[in-house]
This record gives C-alpha cells, sequence and structure tokens, in this order.
C-alpha cells in the first residue's frame, strides 16, 4: 500500500512537472514572438530612419528649431542656399536670414497661421551670409507630441531667383518694348484703363499724348537701324525726363510714342494748359541735338493731345483722338502740336498768348488801378478796395478774370501783386498830404502765391517804410481758402504784419469750409460778406438769417463787417435792418480812375 501510495505521488509530480513544462514552452514562444515583433519594428524604424535622413538631405533647404524657435539643425542644401553652415546657424532664430523686406504685420499673419493650423507656406525675401537678398518659397510646420504640445518647427525652403527671374522675363516680353523698356501697347491699354479711373473717382482730368518722330524714315534709310534704335532708345530717355513718375510712356510701334498725363486740374482750361506746358517741355527737349556714336543728328516732332475725364470715352476712342491730332500736327508741316479738340487748342492759343502778352504788360507797366468806394450807414467814405485793370493797347481793357488765373499759374502774380501794392501805398502817401483823403482806408487784394513767399511780410513792411504810409490805412485782403494751406504760417505772416498796425481783412467770407475754426485765432480786423449772399436778400429769409449771423458772430469777437456787392438801396436798407454799417457796391460806385473817385469823395 505504501509503495502504491509512493507511486501515486509520484505520477503527481510527473504531472505537476509535465504542466509546469509546457507553461514555460508557451512563455518561451511568447518571447520568441516579442523579439521578433521587435526585430521587425526595429528594421521599420531603421528605414524610416534612412528615409528621413535622405530627405533632409534632399535638394530642398531645411533647418529645425526647438519649440523657443531656436536652430538646433540644418541640412547642407540650407548651407548652399544660404552660405550659412550649421555651426553659423546652431542656437540662433530663423530671423538671421531676415532682410527686413518683409513688415511686422506680415509676421504676425505668417505666425497665426502656424499657430492656428500648425502650417504656413509662401513666398518671403531672405539674405544669404553675403548679404545677397533673394527670393525664396517656405514652409514651415509645427511638430507636436501626444499632448499635442509643440516640440519643433520645422522649415523646408527653396531659391526661386531664377523661377522669379524667368518669370520677370516673361512678363517683360508680353508689356514691354524689348528696345526701349517702355511699356507696350497691352501694358499702355491698361494704365489707361486704370487712368481713366483714377479719373472718375478724383474728378480730375488727364490727357493722352501722340508722339510720332519727324522723318526718322530718312534716318533708317541713311544711317540704317541701328542708328535708328539709337535714337529711340535716346527719345525714351528724354520723354521719362520730361514727366512725373505717377504718368506712363509706351512706345506703341516704330517711332510712335504714347504718354498718359494724370492728375491734371479738374479744369478743362487748366488741365489743358498743364498739357500744353509739358508738350512744349517735351517738344523742346526732343529738338535738341542727338549723338549716335560717330553722327550728330538733330530731330522734331509732331505731337497730338486729347483730354479725358473718367470714363466718358473708351481708351481706343482717346488713342484714336489723339492719334488724329498728331497727324493734324503732320499735316501743318511736322514739327507742331496740336489738341484734338479744335476749339480747345484756340483757347490754349488764347491762353499762351495771354501769357506772353503779360510779360510785356509788366514790362511796359501797362496796369492801372481802380477804385471802389467804400461807404458806412449814412453814405460817409470810409475807405476803398484797389483793384487792378488792364487796359491793352490793342484789345482794350481785358478783365482781371481773363488775366488773373494765368498770372497766377505762371508765377507772374507775384511781380504783379508786388506792383498793386507800391502802387496802393504811392496813393496812400498823396491821400495822407489832402485833408479830405487822409482818413481814407485802402484795401489790396493779395494772391496765395504771394501771401506765402517766404519773406512777404518783410517784402510788405519794406514797401511801407519806403513810401512812408500809416500802416494802419493799408487793409491786405486775404481769402479764406488760403486757411488750408497752412494755417501756421498764415497766422504766423499775419501776426508780423499786424504788430506794425496793418490790417487784415478776409475777403469772400462765407464762401469756404474753415474760417469759422480759426477765425478766433487769427484775430483780423475785418470781414467781407460774399456778394452771393447779398444778390437776394431783399427776398431771400435764409440770406438773411446767414448775414446777421455772421454780423452778430463778427461783432461779438470785435471784428469789423463789410458787405460786398450791394447793387439797390433795397438790399441796403434789409442789411441796414439786420445791423450791417458798412457797404461797397456797384449803389455807390463801379471801380473808376484815381480822378474820378476823389471826385466822388470830395462830393459825398
Amino acid at each position: 500500500i505504501i509503495a502504491n501510495e509512493e507511486l501515486n505521488f509520484q505520477n503527481e509530480e510527473k504531472e505537476k512537472r509535465a504542466a509546469e513544462l509546457i507553461i514555460a514552452n508557451e512563455e518561451l514562444n511568447f518571447q520568441n514572438k516579442e523579439k521578433e515583433k521587435r526585430a521587425a519594428e526595429l528594421v521599420i524604424a531603421n528605414k524610416e530612419l534612412m528615409i528621413a535622413a535622405t530627405v533632409f538631405e534632399s535638394q530642398e533647404g531645411m533647418l529645425i528649431t526647438d519649440a523657443s524657435n531656436r536652430i538646433i539643425r540644418v541640412n547642407s542644401a540650407f548651407a548652399s542656399i544660404t552660405g550659412y553652415s550649421n555651426e553659423d546657424v546652431i542656437g540662433q532664430k530663423p530671423s538671421v536670414l531676415s532682410s527686413e523686406k518683409q513688415s511686422a504685420g506680415f509676421f504676425i499673419t505668417m505666425w497665426d497661421s502656424i499657430n492656428n493650423t500648425g502650417a504656413w507656406q509662401g513666398e518671403i525675401y531672405n539674405t544669404r551670409k553675403n548679404g545677397e537678398i533673394y527670393p525664396e518659397y517656405i514652409t514651415i510646420t509645427a511638430v507636436k507630441d501626444a499632448q499635442g504640445i509643440v516640440t519643433n518647427y520645422v522649415e523646408t525652403l527653396t531659391d526661386i531667383t531664377l523661377i522669379k527671374a524667368s518669370a520677370d522675363k516673361i512678363i517683360s516680353l508680353a508689356y514691354y518694348d524689348v528696345l526701349t523698356h517702355l511699356p507696350n501697347r497691352s501694358l499702355l491699354l491698361d494704365r489707361l484703363e486704370q487712368a481713366l479711373t483714377a479719373s472718375a473717382e478724383s474728378g480730375q482730368r488727364g490727357a493722352v499724348l501722340c508722339i510720332d518722330l519727324d522723318h526718322f524714315k530718312n534716318l533708317n534709310d541713311t544711317l540704317g537701324h541701328d542708328m535708328g534704335d539709337l535714337l529711340l532708345k535716346q527719345v525714351a530717355e528724354r520723354l521719362i525726363a520730361c514727366i512725373y513718375t505717377k504718368d506712363t510712356i509706351a512706345r506703341i510701334g516704330g517711332d510712335e510714342f504714347v504718354i498718359i498725363l494724370e492728375n491734371l486740374s479738374d479744369s478743362a482750361i487748366e488741365a489743358a494748359a498743364e498739357t500744353n506746358n509739358i508738350i512744349e517741355k517735351i517738344a523742346f527737349t526732343l529738338s535738341k541735338p542727338y549723338q549716335l556714336n560717330t553722327h550728330f543728328y538733330q530731330s522734331s516732332s509732331s505731337i497730338g493731345a486729347t483730354l479725358f475725364m473718367g470714363h466718358e470715352l473708351k481708351s481706343k476712342e482717346l488713342l484714336k483722338q489723339a492719334d488724329i491730332a498728331m497727324y493734324q500736327s503732320k499735316g501743318k508741316g511736322r514739327n507742331a502740336i496740336t489738341f484734338f479738340n479744335s476749339v480747345m487748342q484756340d483757347k490754349i492759343t488764347a491762353r499762351v498768348d495771354i501769357e506772353n502778352e503779360l510779360r510785356v504788360a509788366i514790362e511796359q507797366q501797362q496796369f492801372q488801378l481802380h477804385y471802389q468806394i467804400q461807404v458806412d450807414h449814412i453814405g460817409r467814405p470810409f475807405g476803398a478796395e484797389a483793384l487792378i485793370r488792364w487796359p491793352h493797347p490793342k484789345r482794350g481793357l481785358i478783365s482781371p478774370l481773363s488775366f488773373i488765373p494765368v498770372a497766377e499759374d505762371t508765377g507772374l502774380i507775384i511781380t504783379i501783386g508786388q506792383w498793386v501794392l507800391e502802387t496802393a501805398c504811392a496813393q496812400l502817401n498823396r491821400w495822407d498830404k489832402d485833408e479830405l483823403t487822409r482818413y481814407l482806408t485802402l484795401s489790396v487784394n493779395v494772391s496765395a502765391k504771394q501771401f506765402f513767399q517766404t519773406d512777404f511780410a518783410a517784402q510788405v513792411i519794406a514797401t511801407v517804410r519806403r513810401y512812408d504810409i500809416n500802416p494802419t490805412k493799408l487793409k491786405l485782403e486775404l481769402t479764406e481758402s488760403m486757411l488750408v494751406e497752412s494755417i501756421e504760417n498764415f497766422i504766423s505772416t499775419i501776426n508780423t504784419l499786424k504788430e506794425i498796425g496793418i490790417k487784415i481783412s478776409l475777403d469772400d467770407f462765407g464762401t469756404g469750409y474753415s474760417s469759422l475754426q480759426y477765425l478766433k485765432k487769427l484775430g483780423i480786423y475785418q470781414l467781407k460778406i460774399d456778394q452771393s449772399f447779398v444778390r437776394d436778400i431783399a427776398t431771400d429769409i435764409h440770406d438773411q438769417v446767414i448775414v446777421r449771423t455772421i454780423i452778430a458772430m463778427a461783432h461779438s469777437l470785435d471784428i469789423n463787417v463789410v458787405v460786398e456787392g450791394v447793387e439797390t438801396e433795397e438790399q441796403r436798407q434789409v442789411l441796414l435792418t439786420i445791423g450791417c454799417s458798412h457797404f461797397q457796391g456797384y449803389l455807390f460806385s463801379k471801380p473808376v480812375h484815381i480822378d474820378e473817385f476823389e471826385g466822388l469823395v470830395r462830393k459825398l
């Protein structure tokens, strides 16, 4: 029995060990499978590492930064593109490459994209180690861990210098003349469309000029096309020097050039005058001698012009008009200027004539001063306004409306204005010697160009002293529009003149838009209410309210008021009832010669 129990025990032990061996064998098989799996993963990881290394050393430049955007590695392509080695940039920020051609706003937008989407790509200008600025296309990607925290940034960069150069070359061939590098017809039409749109928005006029070189074919036939090409290049250079950078010059074929002038006056006459001045400058410049290698050559040009305002006409119609006008110039015998609008041409010619004759008038002292009386509420004269008149020896009396704008545009107004001031001061000197006239004040109109000369106040003071007049008898009439130019200079000049007693009058009051803001600050002596408020004052309650308000305001500021343009007794009576006590207008007298004026003063 004992032996049998021992045998059973041994059998149980064997079974137990067999079971343990089975478990151990299964564990060993599991471990072997894990080893095989890890070996396979290592093989895959090794392949991925090899691929990553290959990619990292590709033709594209690459850099890797840490989470604080410090460079930790760059590849060899990066070094080739930028000139910076791994050692040069480790620990630096990518901004070491910055060309400073991008604004701060550009980088704010870029980082907004990276932070919000995890990536950004686009063109940027960077700087190589040698200082050369170049264009590149970059992609920046944020690398994040399992928790979504950024651990690195990876940037790939491609030098696109050659691509950009090729694109620029294509654009150049498509839109620019190969010989002169000026815009061609395609770009001209695009620029003209833009100019028409800008004109429509601004209300300013523009012009299209068509320029053709006279006898250009003869040059090609005699000296050859090389010399003709050289002339065209020099003509292009001269044209560029004649216009503003905002304007466009194009070569549209052969020896024909087109110019677009922008931002001219909103007045058709003024815009035409500006255009004519530029055309004359161009014609003069192109007529100067050319040095074509060893050949000395002189040329002239036929020029046609047309004005535009907004989209009144289509681009091609404007070019056609300018072309027609240019052929009209050729029909006149070449070396001529023609505006498409014949009426406009007549007006331009008249304006040029006025300018030329103004210069003669200044030299020959053809001008006169006429005087319009100013009276108080009982009709007693207290002063006059001096108004320039031009009794032309052939044309008769020329209206100031015809010659003053020309004088303003040409700068002749400064000389004319000084003549007016001196003549007025000489008259005040004579009045001071007569008991009947020594109490009279005399108002003189001053133009903006004259007033804003740096030495204007000094000129006036010197003139007052030269003629030994009482400065309190001289009033300078300025317009509200001058306030827009430079209020600081305006006030400074006024204060200098007031220091010696000269009075300042603000003319045409109520027609401007800034005077109320500065009225107290200016410290002027007198306001002149514009005649536009007087014309209908007898019947228009609104005009009455406006004039009453201006008078009340002026009196509260201790400012004298004169109402201009009083032509009827009814107007005077209405003005008296609303508080006006000083008048000027045809009711009392039109502007007259000094002898007639003094006779009127003695009569009153």
